[in-house]
């Protein structure tokens, strides 16, 4: 068996003490200082900064420190390419890394099962040549960790379509495995210390609120910056995908705040990503009698459209012959728009819906099943053994009505269709009701769902429809 080429620090000495005694001393320290830190779960991921431990030692800390009272032998990090250009994400092959407290193994199993998707992930040498952002986490996870597998991935495309692909593959890859997913990554660069806080705390409350999509819209607008920005996104979705429901900022600090030059400083970012067993989120089934409008479905007909979906689901999983339906209801048979919404437990599992009215209802439920469960970009496919968590709704949709004056819009009876160039969205009713927004609240999220400016809707070529739905 030929011998395996360790990847040889590039950083210690310089970002961190290359001798052992002092780095232990150092993190240990670090460690210390961070305090004590609870979340509400179980944890699935952290978000921390890539400096030199100077700079953000002690704000990594505050993630790490998670870690002393866990065990996870297989970890797998994702972080930006400063140096090397390359098409996707690169994850090493050669041999593990090797730090002052000696080389951290691959985990090979998940190297390979990532290999196989090689539009995505690729191996690239020089992706890792001179890069610090990946090994500036390894002395810490050696410290509070011990002995783990690592899965090194060095991401170049950082677009939030790229993302979602090499979060879906990730969640694939590991959706049986106990492993810890980390994001590295630091935010502004450069900025007074005051417009660093600016921007630096919109990527802090897209990251508390579990929003990578709203996350996007902010950094494409310049409303906030990160270096990090796609392994934080891609990380955040796989996460969710692999279960997370919370997350938690656990520290902020800039390089002014260790440095004392506020002039030009670089943000910092500690945060956790985890599975609560007690969300406090109102039970959909309370939502679903408030909201939309009743379109005259008996339960015969709202049983059979809720099995065709489940049908349809199950069939795909099994890669089975998609099943033929009919009926003799003239309303199941009648050509209407309508959303089909998964649930695993009270987090959403996928939605996605046809507006128009192109199908049969109970055609467009079973394709819409299929979609939601399989297509949805922002989610994993649906495995079979999730099928009996799975909770389906399902939204049949009224026409579109043009909005003339937006003060015509009632909270938890409509929804929202913005349409301007090549950009459109779409919220259900549900969604405004179960955030308690304003309307002009939901507005401007439906601009943002669209991928355009909050205020867009009043923009003179903005085309704004309302309609309604009945939800079951």
């Amino acid at each position: 068996m030929a011998q395996e080429i360790i990847r040889e620090s590039v950083i210690a000495g310089s970002w961190y003490p290359g001798h052992p005694d002092t780095l232990r001393k150092d993190i240990h320290h670090y460690l210390e200082t961070a305090g004590s830190v609870t979340i509400p779960g179980e944890l699935r991921a952290l978000i921390v900064p890539h400096a030199g431990y100077t700079y953000s030692g002690g704000v990594a800390a505050h993630a790490y420190r998670l870690l002393q009272d866990r065990s996870f032998d297989r970890v797998v990090i994702v972080a930006p390419s400063h140096r090397a250009y390359f098409k996707g994400a690169s994850v090493y092959t050669l041999g593990g890394y090797r730090t002052p407290f000696g080389v951290v193994p691959l985990d090979r199993e998940i190297i390979e099962a990532l290999l196989e998707h090689s539009s995505l992930v690729k191996s690239v040498p020089e992706a890792d040549a001179e890069e610090h952002s990946l090994e500036i986490q390894l002395p810490f996870l050696q410290v509070v960790l011990r002995d783990f597998r690592l899965t090194p991935i060095i991401m170049a495309d950082q677009s939030y379509r790229f993302c979602e692909q090499l979060a879906e593959v990730l969640c694939n890859v590991c959706r049986d495995m106990k492993v810890l997913l980390i994001a590295s990554t630091d935010l502004s660069h450069f900025h007074s210390y005051a417009e660093a806080r600016r921007l630096d705390q919109v990527v802090c409350d897209h990251v508390a609120s579990f929003d990578p999509q709203a996350l996007s819209l902010d950094l494409q607008g310049g409303k906030c910056e990160a270096c990090g920005a796609g392994p934080m996104m891609a990380i955040m979705l796989a996460a969710r995908g692999l279960g997370a429901n919370g997350a938690q900022v656990l520290h902020y600090a800039n390089s002014g705040d260790v440095a004392g030059d506020r002039s030009r400083v670089v943000g910092y970012l500690a945060a956790a990503l985890y599975r609560s067993p007690s969300s406090q989120e109102q039970a959909r089934p309370e939502q679903k009698s408030t909201v939309g409008v009743d379109l005259g479905l008996n339960d015969d007909e709202k049983r059979t459209l809720h099995e065709i979906a489940r049908q349809s689901i199950r069939s795909r999983c099994r890669g089975e012959p998609m099943p033929e339906f009919s009926s003799d209801s003239a309303r199941l048979m009648e050509k209407t728009g309508a959303f089909v919404c998964l649930h695993k437990g009270e987090e959403l599992r996928g939605c996605i819906g046809m507006i128009e009215a192109k199908a049969p209802l109970l055609e467009t439920v079973k394709q819409m099943a299929v979609q939601a469960a399989f297509s949805d970009p922002r989610f994993c496919s649906v495995q079979e053994e999730e099928l009996r968590d799975l909770d389906i709704e399902i939204s049949v949709l009224t026409p579109l009505q043009p909005v003339k004056d937006p003060d015509e819009i009632e909270i938890g009876i409509h929804g929202l269709y913005i349409r301007k160039g090549h950009h459109s969205g779409l919220l259900l009713p549900q969604v405004a009701s179960e955030r308690g927004w304003s309307t002009e609240e939901f507005l401007r999220w439906t601009c943002r769902k669209a991928g355009l400016p909050e205020q867009a809707w009043k923009d003179p070529d903005a085309e704004l429809f309302l309609f309604s739905a009945d939800v079951f």
